[in-house]
């Protein structure tokens, strides 16, 4: 299984490149594919523990393997990943580039891998916000019908990037340096992740809208968003807010969530147990707890979500549709 990891140097990628040995996917040959610049510096990365020269898209391709993970930004992804696709070889896009594209598949395995197929060569991963929460959203949907949703977002420095992980950090250490955000982060909270849009929410808050019905299979869901950073390092928070068609159990939300593959339930008030950033760090699973009825109006939940935005929320995410596509010989 020759595997290809494109933007092998970022933050994702480093993720993704841990991952996919941590889950022993069968990599026979890696291909850790990275700007030119980074060829020319001849960068390594570590894999299994070796080192691997970073190669050159036009060098990748060539070499043809069997699947290529993305996680280079929305503009390479644009560029290349059709020209991968018409090698043969089945792209996993974790940009946003095809992610809204009506003849591309959004996926999060335990929702909807059952849609793909060998003709599928383009396939996105969705934003990392929008996984964690469509991961708790799923199976209440098919118990009870979501109508609406409500949440506020709580993001890591982290889905930024390297630049503004470093921002946070010189900030706490009295260090002048560049700026991520127009603001300082350490002891701030920025109510803005991504640019604005003409309807004055961000493009993140509207990914959370749109990835949402598309992931769901329902373009009824009503969803509203606040996407807010906050200085931490790793890990996604979310509170969330859903209106069913129907009433529910407590007791019974709480089985149907801990039944869910990929979600564990954090949610024992005297014994002060609940999800949070700092110990989702690093895990794969979905975090859900503060389950509580919204004593507010009629069949509406409240919920606290968590999530490893680096992991779940991107490179695991994508190593599972990688691991569906080859369980079901749709690659390779």
């Amino acid at each position: 299984m020759k595997v290809a990891v494109v933007g092998a140097t970022g933050l994702v990628g480093t993720v993704m490149l841990r991952v996919l040995e941590e889950r022993n996917f069968p990599v026979t040959e890696l291909l850790a594919v990275a700007s030119d610049a980074s060829v020319r510096q001849s960068k390594e990365v570590t894999f299994k523990g070796q080192q691997y020269k970073v190669v050159s898209m036009d060098d990748a391709i060539a070499a043809k393997p069997a699947v290529a993970i993305f996680s280079a930004g929305g503009t390479t992804s644009t560029e290349f990943a059709p020209k991968f696709a018409e090698a043969g070889i089945t792209v996993v896009d974790n940009s946003s580039a095809w992610r809204m594209d009506p003849t591309k598949k959004l996926v999060v395995p335990e929702i909807n891998a059952w849609a793909l197929t060998k003709e599928d060569k383009i396939i996105a991963n969705p934003n990392c916000s929008t996984i964690q929460m469509v991961m708790a959203l799923a199976p209440l949907h098919k118990k009870y019908g979501v109508k609406r949703v409500v949440v506020s977002t709580y993001q890591s420095v982290t889905g930024t990037g390297v630049k503004a992980v470093a921002q946070m950090e010189n900030e706490r250490n009295g260090v002048e340096g560049p700026m991520a955000y127009k603001y300082p982060i350490d002891r701030n909270c920025i109510p803005q992740c991504d640019v604005f849009t003409d309807n004055g929410y961000t493009k993140e808050e509207m990914k959370l809208v749109n990835e949402t019905r598309k992931i769901m299979g329902d373009d009824s869901i009503r969803v509203t968003a606040t996407a807010v950073r906050v200085p931490v390092q790793g890990g996604h928070s979310e509170a969330v807010n859903v209106e069913f068609a129907i009433d529910f159990d407590i007791a019974e939300v709480r089985a149907l969530l801990a039944a869910t593959p990929g979600i564990t339930v954090q949610d024992d008030l005297d014994n002060y147990s609940y999800p949070m950033p700092l110990t989702s760090q690093g895990k794969d699973d979905v975090f859900v707890g503060r389950i509580r009825r919204d004593e507010s109006q009629p069949h509406t939940l409240n919920m606290w979500i968590v999530a490893d935005n680096l992991r779940k929320g991107a490179a695991t995410n994508a190593v599972q549709i990688a691991e569906y596509l080859l369980q079901n010989n749709l690659i390779g």
